[in-house]
């Protein structure tokens, strides 16, 4: 086995030690690692958060519906005036719940933080974030004491299913990398949570760290992992420093485990598994072909283990109450889950239902909605959005997909009828077409092929200008490689579907 390049692995760091990715930096970190200077460019210039920018403004949907445009537009002007560096626009921030969000040169946030909205203190509930966090690692050392059989065969009972996006059930992965004959395998925690509308993760990791040290213990532990990675987003500085507080807290439990940290610095694709591992290794954040899967090839080339913050703070309650009880807290799946939900309701915040609550249940534990409500997106961007008529649709995996969307990451952003349909969707769009990593032909065009003809729609009002989008959005869809592509045209397409009228009374373009 090869060792991994550390070299590799630490330039972005290095770099941004020295502040810019100049010509001389670059080579001077080519110097120091070895690593030839054109691979150290092509890394740089990859990630946004590497180049010094002293003020950024988020531009997402909840951001944009309460003002971020015109504040941003305002600020560059005062700086134009001033002779200093204008802010730059980003695309999301992860503090949808707290608009407008405004990161300074270090990636942390302008201005005053609230604590955040969440469900009130109940110990019945898995994850609890209201409750009260503990050192105390009682389903570690049940674990220790069982054996990973045990671990297993909860797990299995639970029916945990991935609370990243996809929902693939979590013990045929565990079993996968636990079965593996390889002498080194690693554990890798997903902690870049950059799905517009998505923040829950950021709550799990500032309220309760432990929860997710404790998970990640468990996990390793039980498929034989020698390397626990953490993967969080840049923008997170606040999680990040909750979580190393809370490993030194609790080295007692935790000092037969190896716990790496990586910044992730500012690209939505490194939320794909494979292409957080490309990041780890000091690459691209480009995925990779599938297969072989990570459980096969995953970090450094060994059998990884890949999960996301949400799923690993569930198994300390499947452990200590067991698989059948996590699984029969649910509606219409297993478990609880935790919802994110902002734009027009008036306690935006995290509020941990039964996995199946429907937008009607979290509207009611957000305090309710603000003004008409129209359309909603259920699942961050990549879902799309739906009419309000859909809101006492159970919010799970099936239901939604039985309808042309998707969970995700259950980033709910709610829209009253103050909104312009054709706008926000553009600005999804724009998202998307930011956010493609280049890689693949049918992502890298057609993305900005679909944010280019919903423009020039916008600026004629003919409908004719979106004659191509369904073409494109199937030519995204079966040939794009990894999940960015495939989602990246729903925002228009739902939107052509549900609301006609924004788009001329077009239903031409959704019923090809």
């Amino acid at each position: 086995m090869q060792p991994p390049n550390t070299n590799r692995s630490n330039i972005l760091h290095l770099l941004e030690e020295r502040g810019e990715p100049t010509h001389d930096n670059i080579r001077a970190v080519a110097r120091e690692t070895g690593v030839p200077e054109a691979d150290i460019w092509g890394v740089a210039s990859f990630y946004h958060l590497v180049r010094s920018v002293p003020h950024r403004v988020c531009t997402g949907l909840s951001c944009q519906i309460s003002g971020a445009d015109e504040l941003l537009e305002e600020l560059q002007a005062d700086a134009i005036k001033n002779g200093i560096q204008t802010p730059e626009q980003v695309s999301c921030l992860g503090q949808c719940d707290k608009p407008i969000a405004q990161l300074d040169e270090h990636h942390e946030p302008i201005g005053p933080q609230p604590r955040s909205n969440v469900t009130p203190d109940n110990q019945e509930l898995p994850i609890n974030l209201g409750g009260i966090d503990n050192c105390q690692y009682l389903a570690l050392k049940k674990v220790m004491a069982e054996g990973p059989d045990f671990t297993m065969t909860e797990l299995v009972a639970s029916g945990l299913q991935g609370r990243g996006g996809a929902g693939f059930p979590a013990h045929i992965k565990w079993l996968a990398v636990k079965e593996s004959d390889s002498q080194c395998k690693y554990l890798v925690c997903n902690a870049d949570e950059a799905e517009p509308g998505t923040f829950k993760d950021r709550e799990v990791m500032i309220r309760r760290p432990h929860l997710l040290l404790e998970g990640l213990a468990i996990a390793a532990h039980t498929v034989g992992a020698m390397e626990i990675h953490i993967y969080v987003r840049g923008a997170f500085g606040q999680c990040r420093r909750s979580l190393e507080q809370a490993l030194e807290e609790a080295s007692e439990h935790l000092s037969s485990f190896s716990f790496v940290f990586t910044s992730g610095h500012g690209a939505y694709i490194c939320g794909e598994e494979t292409a957080l591992l490309e990041s780890i290794e000091g690459k691209r954040g480009m995925p990779r072909l599938k297969p072989p899967f990570p459980t096969d090839f995953g970090l450094y080339g060994q059998p990884t283990l890949i999960h996301n913050v949400e799923s690993l703070a569930t198994i300390p309650s499947i452990v200590n109450r067991g698989g059948e009880w996590f699984k029969a807290q649910g509606n219409t799946g297993a478990g609880s889950k935790l919802y994110c939900i902002s734009g027009h309701v008036n306690l935006p915040g995290v509020y941990e239902l039964p996995m199946g609550a429907t937008l009607s249940d979290l509207l009611d534990a957000a305090g309710g909605e603000i003004g008409s409500l129209i359309a909603f997106s259920p699942g961050g961007a990549s879902s799309g959005l739906l009419p309000i008529s859909y809101r006492d649709t159970p919010m799970d995996f099936k239901n939604l997909s039985a309808i042309g969307s998707m969970l995700g990451s259950a980033g709910v952003v709610v829209l009253n009828d103050t909104v312009d349909i054709a706008s926000i969707t553009l600005r999804q769009l724009e998202f998307f077409e930011a956010e493609s990593c280049g890689q693949c032909a049918p992502c890298r065009l057609g993305s900005r092929a679909l944010s280019q003809a919903l423009q020039r729609y916008i600026n004629s009002n003919k409908a004719d200008d979106l004659d191509q989008v369904n073409d494109i959005a199937w030519e995204m869809e079966e040939g794009s490689i990894c999940g960015l592509g495939i989602a990246a045209p729903l925002p228009l397409t739902s939107a052509i579907k549900h609301f006609p009228d924004s788009f001329n009374g077009s239903t031409l373009v959704a019923n090809k």
